[in-house]
């Protein structure tokens, strides 16, 4: 396999170093290397055939052997399920102008990582299912359905009960937390603020998934990140094509009857978004809050109601 080249692997790797963050202006940053979803499982030519395991030392000693050196890691992508092969130069040379601690050992491809299971990592995200009007989650623009909350900036999530505990200890303070958002194969950092004063139920007044049922879906093959929706290029196609005063010109002449239309095509946006979206994530014709077939039961321990088995309002 060489470089740049992929191979589809459907089940996770039992062992790899998670990469959770990759540092500005180091060698890593200069690769397609994705913080959270992205697993090292070695390199080229380790005979690292079923990605059984890796050894972290052994990886060490071999980074520092090709300082300066092309050489070619082998990471296992949770989006896509597969391994490719990711070409990296290690170098101190990038790190000697960053503020380092005394001591300090300079970083040679600039990633912080850590040895995990990536099945377990897999489950380990929140995934948005209801945002309620008005609330804090709406305000940090949270999207129904399209968004996971994967960490914070404070590190990992371990277990389900940390997100719930996390939101509990920042109430009225802002916590930065990491989202994915599927529909546009893009991670960006939100601030939440919770609080018991925005007039509804919870601290952020929002439903999460979390568990088997509620892992992010892999992206189709070839989807590059941050491109436009497969579903959303022709809405956005077409506007290149109107004029940029066109609405403000018929605005001016036909004020009622513009507002009127701009609220229908609105609605319609928004009840064919939640059709395509009920579709996709329940093919079988079920709903939210349905997943195990449990009766909806209440739980409460401070701010947290228990709605499902798996899904909670936070």
């Amino acid at each position: 396999m060489g470089a740049g080249q992929s191979t589809s692997q459907a089940h996770p790797p039992s062992q790899a170093l998670h990469v959770l963050r990759v540092t500005p202006h180091s060698p890593a940053s200069q690769t397609d290397i994705e913080p959270y979803f992205d697993f090292v499982v070695g390199f080229e030519g380790d005979a690292l055939e079923a990605h059984a395991s890796i050894d972290a030392a052994k990886l060490e000693s071999i980074v520092e052997a090709h300082e300066g050196r092309v050489l070619n890691l082998l990471v296992w992508s949770s989006k896509r399920h597969d391994t490719r092969v990711v070409p990296v130069t290690p170098s101190r040379k990038w790190s000697q102008k960053a503020a380092a601690p005394q001591g300090a050992k300079p970083s040679l491809l600039g990633l912080s990582m850590r040895m995990c299971e990536p099945e377990a990592t897999m489950d380990n995200v929140w995934h948005v299912l209801d945002v309620i009007e008005g609330s804090p989650a709406e305000s940090a623009g949270l999207v129904p359905m399209g968004d996971w909350v994967l960490g914070w900036s404070g590190g990992v999530l371990g277990q389900e009960n940390d997100f719930y505990e996390l939101v509990e200890a920042h109430v009225d303070k802002p916590l930065r937390v990491y989202v994915y958002s599927h529909d546009f194969d893009a991670l960006r950092e939100v601030v939440l603020v919770p609080n018991r004063h925005w007039g509804g139920d919870g601290l952020l007044g929002c439903v999460f998934g979390f568990g088997l049922l509620h892992r992010i879906p892999p992206q189709p093959a070839g989807r590059r990140p941050g491109s436009t929706p497969l579903e959303l290029q022709d809405e956005y196609d077409d506007a290149l094509f109107i004029p940029a005063d066109a609405d403000n010109m018929y605005e001016q002449e036909h004020p009622q009857e513009a507002d009127d239309s701009a609220y229908e095509r609105e609605q319609e946006q928004v009840v064919d978004w939640r059709q395509r979206q009920q579709e996709h994530w329940y093919p079988d014709g079920g709903s939210r809050g349905s997943d195990h077939g449990h009766a909806v039961h209440s739980h409460s321990h401070d701010a947290i109601q228990e709605v499902d088995e798996d899904e909670h309002l936070q």
